[in-house]
């Protein structure tokens, strides 16, 4: 993962137990509440682990998310001297759909790069608009633990796209991860200083135009 990128989990206010990953299918954000993400599923996908994603980015971040009908696989963003897929590709592609929520992440099946690493968890524009994330290498026979680092990714990305950097706290979601141990170590809570930077942001965002 690098600066603009990877990867992430909840938002626990001091002193208080955090969150366990919810595995409840997530309730679209069109009964009455804006979009402030989509998400798009591309390719052959677990969809229970986009609805675990979902589902978490409303609970931890108050994101309130569509989920999008499964789209093609990203074939455009396909390298074969690599055998990956490129994940600027993939975003430029989110930047290119023409309305909908503020945000937009892509969820994807397949391996992908940057052209400086030779792959990432995900991907994001710092401060930007648009994610991807894969949940190709964060797999596990344990489908809980499987869902539990998607999450983290996701939510890790979206503080990227919110405009947080690594954070150098160990004990942070922030915190610069690029193997799965370092990923599962990883508590399910931002530190106090992100924590803070997250409700300022999203509140900068979103409080005046809901």
């Amino acid at each position: 993962m690098n600066e603009n990128s990877n990867f992430g989990l909840s938002i626990s206010e001091s002193g208080r137990p955090e969150r366990e990953i919810n595995l409840l299918k997530a309730e679209n954000a069109s009964e009455g509440a804006r979009a402030h993400l989509d998400l798009f599923p591309m390719g052959r996908i677990d969809m229970t682990a986009v609805s675990v994603i979902a589902a978490n980015v409303q609970a931890i971040l108050g994101l309130n998310t569509e989920v999008h009908p499964p789209q093609p696989e990203p074939d455009y963003a396909f390298q074969v001297r690599r055998e990956q897929y490129e994940a600027g590709k993939i975003i430029r592609s989110l930047e290119e759909i023409e309305g909908g929520a503020y945000f937009k992440l892509a969820v994807v099946g397949v391996d992908i790069y940057t052209p400086i690493l030779t792959f990432v968890f995900g991907e994001s524009q710092l401060g930007g608009k648009a994610a991807v994330i894969s949940l190709l290498r964060s797999q596990s026979k344990n489908r809980g633990k499987s869902y539990d680092r998607a999450v983290k990714i996701a939510v890790h990305e979206i503080g990227h796209l919110l405009g947080l950097t690594h954070c150098r706290t160990v004990d942070c979601l922030m915190a610069f991860s690029n193997n799965l141990e370092k990923m599962d170590e990883l508590p399910s809570r931002f530190c106090q200083a992100c924590e803070y930077e997250v409700g300022r942001r999203l509140r900068s965002l979103f409080s005046e135009k809901d």
